[in-house]
């Protein structure tokens, strides 16, 4: 389980991040919703340890990991999807698998079947270079290669933005089958409002590096919801 205590996040003299607190849990999806701009990719970096935070606490399975560097979250099990997939494109899409390996062990150094059965056109394009792949394409790689690491929190940064429906509807799949295992907690940043609305079990509105408005599935206001992504 995944527990954010009012972290506070500065780039320089520029503050980001204020006070956020959300929880993630296995078994469920937190969405982080809002406009451009507002502190969600932030957050996402201050989880996985690419900017550490100035205040507050984040705790993963009750331990207090804010003093971890990214690969030892990585080892704990917590995998990143960024915004803009950042896989390798000369590389091909086995070997972009494989650079999930880094943080498992020898003997879990394996492409997990669940990968090509929620994605089936990557064993169709392991000899592929990833930059040959679409967009669509490379977004399944991107998570396919987080879900190599056996992750228990996966993080997913947009992962709709400028995808073909036909993939969006896959990603939904996917993102419905891995929660549905109750062993992984999922944290999805996300934009498009239908997507996330179907999909998440938690809400959390970002505005100014604050968070605005958060409820669960079963007190979810859709038209308070919608107000608070607009602000």
């Amino acid at each position: 389980m995944l527990e954010v205590k009012s972290i506070d996040l500065h780039y320089g003299a520029a503050q980001v991040l204020r006070a956020v607190s959300l929880v993630a849990e296995p078994g469920q999806v937190t969405c982080v919703m809002g406009r451009n701009g507002v502190g969600k990719t932030s957050l996402l970096r201050a989880l996985v340890g690419q900017h550490p935070v100035s205040r507050g606490t984040i705790l993963w399975n009750g331990a207090k990991i804010n003093a971890l560097r990214p690969y030892e979250r990585a080892r704990a099990g917590i995998a990143y999807v960024p915004q803009g997939r950042e896989i390798f494109p000369l590389l091909t899409v086995e070997e972009n698998l494989k650079t999930g390996f880094a943080p498992l062990s020898r003997a879990d150094s394996y492409i997990p079947d669940d990968v090509f059965s929620l994605f089936p056109v990557l064993k169709d394009m392991l000899r592929r270079r990833g930059g040959d792949l679409s967009g669509g394409q490379q977004q399944q790689l991107a998570i396919g290669r987080a879900l190599v690491m056996r992750p228990k929190l996966l993080l997913l940064d947009e992962p709709t933005e400028g995808i073909q429906p036909s993939i969006i509807k896959d990603i939904g799949r996917a993102i419905v089958y891995l929660r549905s295992l109750g062993e992984i907690a999922i944290l999805l940043v996300e934009q498009y409002f239908d997507f996330a609305r179907e999909l998440g079990d938690r809400f959390a509105v970002m505005d100014r590096g604050q968070v605005v408005y958060s409820c669960t599935k079963s007190d979810i206001d859709e038209g308070e919801l919608r107000r608070a992504i607009s602000l």
